[in-house]
């Protein structure tokens, strides 16, 4: 109900790119948000989201985050994860779009499931390094022997709590995080604080489900305040928070 409410709320506020009149986030919308290619690599999209769903292979799954609104057994075919908590394909293909249009050398994602928006953003650009980091062991096992399977070279898959791998990353810098992974306010502003130092004047941070709960609409609201996010782009499903010190801070709510 929480997320109904939100969504009518969304949709009185919400424009499109005529309501845009920052160039940056103009074209990012018109040219990445509203493009309507048929790119080659959709169909592989599509393909690996239905072989997931065709998957009737049961694991033993380690929720660390929130868990999901749906599932609450602790062992799970493949399939039902595929269709209650994995990326959908329209999902699936925006983020190859946003890999695709912004082009980053380094990609981070906190929550891999079963690698469908990794795989994405993997088709999207083979030159990006892309780290995804999953807190349950079989899903890790399961999704890196699934990226072998699909020659996926650009990803490195690390398993374990987001909070200890972070730690002993030795990166410096990422051009585009997906936080994907643990609904949870206190969590997800933790992260984020952790992260804002890995930051450059052109990165992205894109947070998933922003209006999951109350407490997750609450963090994206500190985040959009934080004095180093300057331009914000809500789209319901995603809240994308940029960095650019050239720009005025704004917010923007936009329907995809």
């Amino acid at each position: 109900m929480y997320q109904i409410i939100q969504y009518i709320k969304f949709l009185v506020r919400s424009t499109n790119q005529h309501g845009v009149h920052s160039p940056f986030v103009y074209n990012l919308v018109t040219k990445c948000f509203y493009d309507k290619t048929n790119y080659d690599a959709y169909k592989q999209v599509s393909n690996y989201k239905k072989a997931l769903l065709n998957n009737k292979t049961c694991i033993k799954v380690t929720d660390l985050g929130a868990g999901s609104q749906v599932m609450k057994q602790k062992e799970r075919r493949i399939s039902s994860m595929a269709k209650n908590a994995g990326s959908t394909i329209k999902r699936a293909k925006f983020i190859y779009r946003l890999v695709n249009y912004f082009k980053p050398d380094t990609v981070l994602e906190l929550g891999t499931s079963l690698g469908i928006a990794t795989h994405a953003m993997s088709l999207a650009n083979q030159a990006t390094k892309i780290t995804t980091i999953e807190g349950c062991p079989n899903i890790s096992e399961f999704s890196k022997a699934n990226f072998k399977k699909h020659h996926l070279n650009n990803i490195d898959l690390k398993t374990g709590n987001f909070k200890n791998v972070l730690n002993q990353s030795t990166t410096n810098n990422y051009d585009l995080i997906f936080f994907d992974g643990n609904h949870q306010k206190e969590a997800t502003l933790a992260y984020f604080e952790t992260l804002l130092q890995t930051t450059h004047n052109d990165s992205v941070f894109i947070f998933d489900d922003i209006y999951w709960s109350k407490d997750m609409t609450e963090a994206w609201e500190t985040i959009k305040q934080h004095p180093k996010v300057t331009v914000t782009i809500d789209t319901f499903f995603w809240g994308f928070a940029f960095f650019r010190k050239e720009q005025a801070k704004e917010h923007f709510t936009i329907r995809i």
